[in-house]
């Protein structure tokens, strides 16, 4: 999920300004677009580059609760390679950031999300998982935290 953009391309990159209306999981919240051409349409986001537990998952509440009370109400930036960059549910995927802030990295270093990997790619948060778990921060004080993507493959969604 990591944009993985060279320099170039991240000039090319679409930028939105909005308030977080709602926040729904610890890494999908709702941004009410607040630039002219959009009339104030809300926004679906995925947090790119991190992966949080499902709500129904061990630790997914509290980073759900961790992610609303950062955010919900106040003003962000999304950043996303383009206006096609939605994930298989429709979300926008985005970087987002509260006053100059990786929220995603923030979720990260606090131990209530994993940085996104993929394949043999640690992800762009990786460092910052790592002192989380070797912190015992957030999820990781409980022998039971599991990947995400681990916990989907073996019980689904926790959304029907």
């Amino acid at each position: 999920m990591s944009f993985g953009l060279p320099r170039e391309a991240i000039a090319e990159s679409l930028v939105r300004s909005g308030v977080v209306t709602r926040v729904v999981d610890g890494d999908t919240l709702w941004v009410r677009d607040s630039s002219a051409v959009s009339g104030g349409k809300t926004l679906k986001v995925r947090i790119a580059d991190i992966d949080a537990p499902e709500v129904c998952q061990a630790g997914g509440p509290e980073a759900r609760e961790a992610l609303r009370r950062h955010v919900l109400g106040q003003p962000v930036t999304l950043t996303s390679p383009s206006s096609r960059s939605h994930d298989d549910y429709g979300r926008l995927l985005a970087r987002v950031d509260k006053q100059g802030e990786d929220v995603g990295r923030w979720m990260v270093r606090r131990g209530h999300a994993w940085s996104y990997s993929y394949r043999r790619n640690a992800g762009p948060h990786a460092a910052e998982q790592a002192r989380a778990q070797a912190a015992g921060a957030g999820l990781f004080a409980h022998a039971e935290a599991e990947n995400p993507r681990s916990f989907r493959q073996r019980y689904g969604s926790c959304y029907p």
